[in-house]
């Protein structure tokens, strides 16, 4: 019997799946686990499920001893794990692709929605107890129908997006750094171009790209600056593929219209220039908050942990 560590909270089915087989040590507390509760925690550990608030590098990994074998991360992306670390060491990283795409994508559009019709100020006006009344120009947003959404990074929660974005009658163009199926091409009418165009064209650019090194502060000033002014920008990918300073420049002065924003540079702080905007839309992190999505990502976690403990291929190993 193997001995696993859970770093955080996740759902039950999960936990019970992985207790059928092997030991297991989950940390329970209200508050995302210490630093050095982790690390005392993983010593002696032959699997760790590590949540996204946790980062998994060297000094983490030598923590747990060299019988550690697996990082299994309950999420799809993967910025918080030191992958050349793990492969160094012999350890299978892993993720949970596939099962959090509509969900995010879901996010994705509801802050479209919100940043373009200026729900959140609508909203925030109601609670507020504020005196208002119908009018011709009372909150007036803009409108998707015959609009361009401009899709930066066109995996399947990119994809996703594009298909409520054809929904509602909006022309999709996206860059990716490699192109997608010719028949989801097809059915998307999704153009591809590169970021330049991307930006020059698109009335709403929703950011759906992996976070690394190549895709720090992908759109900062210049970026900003080469959107219609009249654009919004989305963000349900990482934080700091954005920068927050350019931002809340840009929205502040009005070089873009709106923004949607589900995570954050310094997450989970948020950059103080946004929240003092009415023209942006703010989230915690939502993106993948649903009882089902987060069920699934648990338990596919669980089954990537299982598969390296018994000595098979995981269903999502990342190196």
């Amino acid at each position: 019997m193997s001995r696993v560590v859970v770093t955080g909270r996740i759902p039950d089915a999960a936990i019970e799946k992985l207790r059928a087989e092997h030991e297991v040590d989950a940390w329970t507390g209200p508050e995302a686990i210490s630093r050095e509760e982790l690390l005392r925690r993983v010593a002696g550990a032959d699997a760790i499920v590590s949540l996204l608030t946790e980062r998994v590098d060297a000094e983490l990994l030598d923590a747990a001893g060299p019988q550690l074998k697996v990082v299994a991360n309950v999420a799809v992306g993967y910025d918080n794990i030191d992958v050349p670390a793990c492969t160094e060491r012999g350890i299978v990283a892993t993720n949970t692709p596939g099962v959090l795409t509509e969900a995010t994508a879901d996010i994705a559009f509801g802050l479209i929605l919100m940043a373009t019709r200026r729900l959140g100020e609508g909203e925030r006006l109601i609670r507020s107890g504020q005196p208002w009344k119908w009018g011709m120009f009372f909150l007036l947003g803009s409108s998707l129908q015959g609009k361009t959404l401009g899709i930066v990074g066109m995996g399947g929660i990119g994809q996703a997006t594009a298909r409520r974005a054809k929904a509602f009658g909006m022309d999709v163009v996206y860059q990716s750094r490699s192109g997608i199926d010719p028949k989801i091409a097809a059915e998307l009418d999704a153009q591809r171009v590169d970021l330049d165009e991307l930006l020059a064209v698109s009335d709403v650019v929703s950011l759906h790209c992996p976070y690394g090194p190549a895709t720090h502060h992908l759109i900062g000033a210049e970026q900003l600056a080469a959107m219609k002014n009249s654009a919004f920008l989305v963000n349900t990918a990482r934080g700091p593929i954005v920068d927050e300073d350019a931002l809340a420049a840009a929205l502040r002065e009005g070089a873009i219209a709106g923004a949607g924003l589900d995570v954050y540079e310094h997450e989970p702080r948020v950059h103080p220039g946004l929240l003092e905007l009415d023209n942006v839309a703010l989230l915690p992190h939502l993106g993948s908050a649903t009882v089902e999505t987060r069920t699934a990502m648990a338990m596919l976690a669980a089954d990537n942990a299982l598969a390296v403990l018994s000595g098979e291929q995981p269903p999502a190993a990342i190196s």
